[in-house]
């Protein structure tokens, strides 16, 4: 039986931040976090579309976020050049990481969370102590502006505006290198830690072999020339999800790289951020002011 995807529009939140930046779930998925060009964090119940919390200590706007294992802190970055590390429960700065020379492009916690790692336009990536505020490594390989991080288990796996996708072990400090020739936007990891997922601005979304580099498959139809642009698995690894400039957003059948499933946001230009849950078949999007929650279709509004 074909796993349930995200293909219903379950709820529509204007988040009042004006640009949304980015949306994230949280570990467990029960809340999510907007970043605004406003300069403010804010915590959401999606379901509901409540507002739980707003986190203000950006001096500009606020370009990703993540959550800690245990949900008790979350991370952002931004235009500011600064890392803050938040307390969710009274909204307090508990610390500020400094040191990048640019805009912050990205940020994460490892699965402990005791460091926190984060990606800058001034090409390097810096490795952060949660207990001080002491940097512990600066990778600092790449020429142009890293757009997107992400971290599994000791591997950091990063995309860069030169084009190059670097995969770099914390504990053996050996980096891996493929080079793509155009602007990478967005960089994951299968939960089988055995292929990557890159997008690119040739609209065009990659999936490589780990250990060996191998393309395995390619994904089209969206558009992104322009924008950077979001691109992740479902749940099940079952799909490719990537964001568009033509207000879609496209799913791809892993295996055999067919659209499964398109979903139009009426009235908007580019579909920018994606958060898939981390257990469940859901997902959300964000688009200029708005995040919009997506799950399965009830049992009969399925296809047969």
């Amino acid at each position: 039986m074909a796993k349930p995807i995200a293909e219903k529009l379950l709820n529509t939140i204007d988040c009042k931040q004006n640009a949304v930046r980015a949306v994230r779930y949280n570990t467990d998925g029960q809340y999510c976090m907007t970043c605004g060009s406003n300069n403010q964090l804010k915590l959401w119940n999606p379901k509901r579309g409540s507002l739980l919390a707003t986190y203000s200590g950006h001096g500009q706007e606020v370009m990703d976020a993540a959550a800690a294992c245990d949900n008790a802190q979350l991370v952002s970055c931004g235009l500011d050049k600064n890392v803050i590390l938040w307390d969710v429960a009274d909204a307090r700065v508990v610390r500020k990481f400094r040191g990048h020379a640019g805009c912050v492009n990205c940020v994460r916690f490892n699965e402990e969370a005791t460091i926190v790692i984060s990606a800058s336009l001034d090409g390097s990536v810096r490795i952060w102590d949660c207990k001080s505020n002491r940097v512990i490594q600066v990778l600092d390989e790449a020429k142009d502006s890293v757009t997107s991080l992400w971290i599994n288990n000791h591997e950091i796996l990063t995309g860069s505006v030169d084009g190059r996708l670097r995969k770099y072990d914390i504990r053996q400090g050996q980096l891996f290198e493929d080079y793509l020739g155009r602007p990478i936007n967005c960089v994951s990891m299968t939960r089988d830690e055995q292929c990557l997922l890159a997008s690119s601005l040739d609209s065009t979304v990659r999936l490589f072999d780990k250990q060996t580099g191998e393309l395995l498959n390619s994904y089209e139809s969206h558009k992104n020339t322009q924008f950077k642009i979001d691109c992740c698995l479902n749940n099940f690894d079952t799909h490719i999800i990537c964001g568009s400039e033509d207000g879609c957003v496209y799913t791809w059948d892993l295996v055999k790289a067919t659209v499964t499933v398109k979903l139009l946001h009426k009235g908007v230009g580019v579909v920018s951020s994606l958060s898939p849950h981390p257990s469940e078949p859901m997902l959300l999007t964000a688009a200029e002011k708005k995040v919009f929650l997506w799950g399965p279709k009830d049992d009969d509004e399925q296809t047969t």
